[in-house]
């Protein structure tokens, strides 16, 4: 006899995926801006978040930048990823405002949870983020 399907939609929780892109090298109050961010997600409560580093990269100003040249291997691109809720993304939104920084970033409506664990049951692996 096979399991019946689990119903994915009803499964997740609604939030947002926050990213920001930034460069390697930018700083902000001495710290690398992508450091300060995690901080600052941390201190409001934002149950997780990874920076990744890119290996190659244009902006709006429409130069490529690449990790095999070495004088721009220290100006790549780097996301910082979230998934939180939509007030947590525009309470760190607001710290990036307040800070005067002028950053990138993409927040998207998405669907979270975890495979393997009914709902009530998240805790043991998760935060509290819900």
């Amino acid at each position: 006899m096979t399991q019946a399907k689990r119903d994915w939609k009803n499964h997740g929780i609604e939030g947002v995926f926050l990213r920001f892109v930034v460069h390697e090298n930018h700083r902000h109050q001495g710290r690398p801006v992508y450091d300060w961010l995690l901080g600052e997600a941390r201190r409001l409560g934002i149950p997780g978040g990874s920076a990744f580093r890119g290996i190659a990269g244009y902006g709006r100003h429409g130069v490529l930048l690449e990790e095999r040249f070495f004088e721009l291997a220290n100006d790549l691109p780097l996301e910082v990823r979230f998934v939180c809720s939509e007030e947590q993304a525009g309470s760190l939104l607001d710290l990036v405002e307040e800070a005067e920084l002028s950053l990138f970033y993409v927040m998207s409506p998405t669907r979270y949870g975890v495979a393997g664990l009914e709902k009530d049951q998240w805790s043991k692996v998760l935060p509290p983020m819900y």
